[in-house]
């Protein structure tokens, strides 16, 4: 069966997982795109870690939880946001302030918001995790 789209269904996936308190989550089929996402949300400390499996066809991704993760979710549209202009996306997509870490695209590659803001570089937001 094939997805409209893997992104969305790979974050809900893992949403769903840690809502009902599961350890593990095999997402399929995978993308360079995912495995940046899952890079960001271990280096932030919401996943324990994640592995890539060869399986022939497109691979999957093994993720390791731990139960850091309250929301996770794709921002559909994909907004632009300028290196300023990442605090109107928290309000608009995490609970408070320095709560949560938005996903970013840039011309650097994917990156949480905070190191983008750091950087000085904007981008697209792409998802949320708190």
């Amino acid at each position: 069966m094939t997805t409209s789209d893997p992104f969305s269904n790979a974050l809900s996936g893992i949403d769903n997982a840690e809502s009902v308190g599961h350890l593990t989550h095999t997402i399929q089929p995978a993308s360079n795109q995912i495995g940046s996402v899952l890079e960001v949300f271990y280096d932030r400390g919401y996943i324990d870690g994640f592995e890539f499996v060869e399986d022939g066809r497109a691979g999957r991704f093994e993720v390791e939880l731990k139960g850091a993760i309250n929301e996770c979710g794709p921002v559909k549209p994909r907004y632009s946001a300028g290196a300023d202009e990442f605090e109107q996306w928290e309000k608009q997509y995490l609970p408070a302030r320095d709560y949560g870490t938005l996903v970013v695209t840039t011309s650097h590659g994917i990156m949480s918001h905070y190191e983008a803001r750091e950087r000085g570089i904007g981008g697209q937001v792409v998802a949320y995790v708190y």
